[in-house]
């Protein structure tokens, strides 16, 4: 047989699929998704019509109103919430909302015994006596830089981790998407707060500064030492619980306006219509336990000899 009847052959069998709204655990997916557009699902274009391919579509950005070519065939997917209102945000979706485990133990501490653990125990207490003088009890600025620094070592981590899954040809056990979740979690935190505060330009030129050297200093510190770039982290976690209960304690005092809280965290962490900035700050301190922990198992896992592809990341957040 030919070659070019073993072809024929092929596409004769070769039909387009129907997009299935089951996922495929077999299970219906959340009412929200149904909403999503099938042209959303696939960069296929429809066929287009006699004298239409020089007339690529345009759509409007919610922003700005201004004209994006649609040549590419993506549209953006109309998502509703359970209530059938439109989803506001695009920094999250529906469901990567959850309800944060407030009742996980706030008072861990990982006492420092080896040398490595001790120079990252002290190196941390630096930099929390250096915030501490700055920001005074000018919690809601002490968090917008927190949650700057914060951010940033899971990225590295996660990102790192990638590389080497790639370049070993090896799975991660879970870790990539683990670390990433967290940086993930971190930045939607300073989403939070940016609805509460701004900060002023010489504590943004501060951020620029602290992301520079911290993001450069971690990126190394992680290549050298795994073990001691999260054991750092866990301590820098156990700091950031320390703060937000802080923040919790002049919130109830009454020395912090206890506002209501804002759009974006009742969505995200599936708060009541009335929550307040109290309870924003109880789910964020409980975010931050998380993280400690995490960063604390994964650098025992290295100080037992092993790599953190051979023991699975612990669950994330949903």
């Amino acid at each position: 047989m030919s070659t070019r009847v073993v072809g024929s052959a092929l596409l004769r069998h070769i039909r387009p699929r129907p997009l299935s709204a089951v996922s495929c655990a077999g299970r219906e997916p959340p009412a929200y998704t149904l909403l999503l557009s099938v042209r959303a699902a696939s960069t296929t274009a429809s066929p287009a019509k006699k004298g239409d391919e020089a007339k690529p579509s345009a759509v409007a950005t919610p922003n700005e109103g201004k004209l994006v070519s649609n040549y590419w065939g993506i549209e953006r997917s109309q998502i509703a919430k359970a209530d059938g209102t439109p989803w506001r945000w695009s920094c999250f979706q529906p469901w990567d909302a959850y309800k944060a485990d407030t009742s996980i133990d706030m008072k861990k501490h990982h006492v420092p015994t080896t040398l490595l653990d001790k120079i990252a125990y002290r190196s941390v207490k630096t930099l929390r006596a250096a915030s501490d003088a700055f920001f005074q009890r000018r919690h809601v600025y002490h968090a917008l830089l927190l949650e700057t620094v914060a951010a940033v070592p899971g990225m590295v981590g996660g990102m790192l981790l990638h590389l080497r899954s790639l370049r070993r040809f090896e799975h991660s056990g879970g870790w990539i998407r683990a670390l990433l979740e967290e940086a993930e979690n971190e930045r939607m935190h300073l989403m939070t707060f940016m609805e509460v505060a701004r900060p002023r330009w010489y504590e943004r030129a501060l951020v620029l500064a602290v992301q520079g050297v911290l993001f450069n200093a971690y990126f190394v510190g992680y290549l050298v030492s795994p073990k001691f770039a999260h054991r750092v982290v866990g301590y820098l976690e156990e700091e950031a619980v320390y703060s937000y209960t802080e923040y919790l304690k002049d919130l109830e005092a009454g020395a912090v306006e206890n506002v209501p809280a804002p759009a974006i965290a009742i969505d995200y962490w599936c708060l009541p219509p009335e929550a307040t900035l109290k309870d924003v700050v109880a789910v964020i301190r409980a975010d931050e336990a998380h993280h400690r922990d995490v960063n604390h198992f994964a650098s025992d896992i290295h100080c037992q000899g092993m790599e953190l592809k051979d023991t699975p990341a612990p669950l994330g957040y949903q």
